[in-house]
């Protein structure tokens, strides 16, 4: 298994490599449950004849898990949609402060919405609701929402601090700006 390598100092780069292995664990875990639940439920639908009664709301459970998971992830990779022909066009140091910027600011709008998904899950957690099959409380599978978001926000703050620290262009804490050449890209 290959570990991650953060090029953040002290502090920031324990709080880079914890949030790395965490999305690591949490995406690895999350696929492997959902293939195994799902297997597991075609099986004894066709060998048994019956299905497994809390089968799908585990994958809703999985599924939430694997896309808030997934959006840190992604941030960290740089494989996060970006509208860039204008900011390619720009010249380096404009375009470092821009990126500076647009990570700020992208980090304030995922600690925003941690924040206002926390609100959603107080509420939802006062309503009492339970899922069906499982008996869990609503609010308890939608925790992974403010988490995801929490670590997307660290994500784009710790680009920042990156770009502020080093002399290159970071797309994320260790995804330097550029593009690959077709023979760069492996399949």
């Amino acid at each position: 298994m290959k570990t991650h390598e953060t090029a953040l100092p002290g502090i920031l780069g324990v709080l880079d490599t914890a949030i790395s292995r965490t999305e690591s664990f949490l995406l690895a875990a999350g696929v492997l449950l959902m293939a195994a639940n799902t297997v597991a439920n075609v099986v004894g639908r066709f060998l048994l004849g019956h299905s497994i009664f809390f089968s799908e709301e585990l994958n809703r459970i999985l599924i939430i898990l694997i896309t808030f998971a997934g959006i840190s992830y992604a941030a960290r990779h740089a494989r996060h949609i970006r509208m860039s022909a204008i900011y390619d066009a720009l010249p380096p140091q404009i375009r470092k402060v821009l990126m500076v910027a647009i990570a700020l600011i992208t980090a304030g709008f995922m600690f925003l919405l941690c924040y206002y998904s926390v609100k959603y899950i107080a509420a939802q957690a006062s309503r009492g609701r339970v899922l069906p099959a499982l008996q869990i409380p609503v609010w308890i599978i939608l925790v992974w929402v403010p988490a995801g978001f929490f670590m997307t926000g660290m994500q784009y703050l710790l680009t920042a601090v990156r770009n502020f620290t080093s002399s290159g262009i970071y797309l994320s804490t260790h995804v330097q700006e550029g593009y690959e050449s077709a023979e760069e890209i492996e399949i």
